[in-house]
């Protein structure tokens, strides 16, 4: 079943309860309803336990609505089976871990070369391409515990897009890393909507938060705000950009002092002059 709503990804009125027990339910959404559009990089923000994990996990067909629908791509999903669900999970959604989630057995290639082996006839890119884009390329026979924590994400981001999903869906993606490698990590995302992938990135990193297109924020299962007043594209900085805005500076500065001084003269030119002292000749004295 396909549906011709805007936005690559869309969850309409997605409702999920779990039972604890037979006294015991709590609700973790509450009627859910957000459009993600190609090119996007939202953050989902808010405190433990207001749905965050739960809306990444149904909007990536991990797991089950109770009610409401998730449309991917065109195709609603609610009435999928399960074996229709992983096709539609395998091949439009990418997913990026906190733990990295990679085999240590594996090399950084054969790590990201693994969603290869289940993709049929899709399409995917080659490993070793992936990796060097995003600058591994001379890591490609490194294991797991040979990487930092960054390259080890870098792997696990690699994976996520070889077989070219138009959705990346992440769950702390930098909860793991130091601010400076996490930086890096961000620079990444940028360069994925960049591209054209529509990223939605559970975080509380408040840096990728400020960078997002927009950030939605929960609490209690329920959007307190979706971010839509404040959606924007973020405009990527580059060396030609940064020269342009000093040119602007140093312009801008100039033309002040050339003006400072052109008032400085008018105001001269305008001020009263000093009178003169006039001077009389001096009579010589009488000898």
């Amino acid at each position: 079943m396909t549906s011709n709503g805007k936005g690559v990804l869309r969850l309409e009125d997605v409702r999920r309860t779990y039972h604890l027990s037979r006294a015991v339910d709590v609700p973790a959404l509450r009627g859910i309803s957000l459009t993600f559009v190609p090119g996007e990089l939202v953050t989902i923000v808010g405190p433990s336990g207001s749905g965050k994990t739960t809306l990444l996990n149904i909007a990536g067909l991990l797991d089950h609505q109770d009610a409401g629908d998730v449309i991917v791509d065109g195709e609603a999903t609610a009435e999928l089976s399960d074996r229709e669900r992983t096709r539609v999970r395998r091949t439009k959604i990418g997913f990026v871990f906190q733990s990295f989630n990679l085999l240590p057995h594996l090399t950084a290639e054969e790590n990201v070369a693994m969603p290869l082996r289940y993709a049929g006839n899709g399409t995917a890119r080659n490993p070793a391409d992936v990796l060097a884009q995003v600058g591994l390329g001379e890591r490609l026979r490194h294991r797991p515990d040979q990487l930092s924590g960054g390259e080890q994400q870098r792997v696990a981001i690699a994976r996520a897009v070889v077989l070219d999903p138009p959705i990346l869906l992440c769950d702390e993606p930098t909860g793991e890393l130091d601010s400076e490698t996490a930086s890096g990590i961000h620079d990444l995302l940028g360069e994925l909507r960049r591209a054209g992938k529509t990223l939605v990135v559970v975080t509380h990193n408040e840096e990728l938060a400020r960078i997002a297109d927009r950030s939605i924020h929960m609490r209690d299962g329920v959007i307190t705000d979706d971010g839509a007043k404040r959606r924007r594209r973020a405009v990527p900085r580059t060396k030609g950009s940064d020269e342009r805005r000093e040119r602007s500076k140093r312009g801008s500065s100039e033309t002040r002092g050339v003006r400072g001084a052109q008032r400085a003269r008018s105001d001269g030119d305008r001020r009263p002059a000093k009178p003169t002292k006039s001077r009389t000749p001096r009579r010589s004295r009488a000898r």
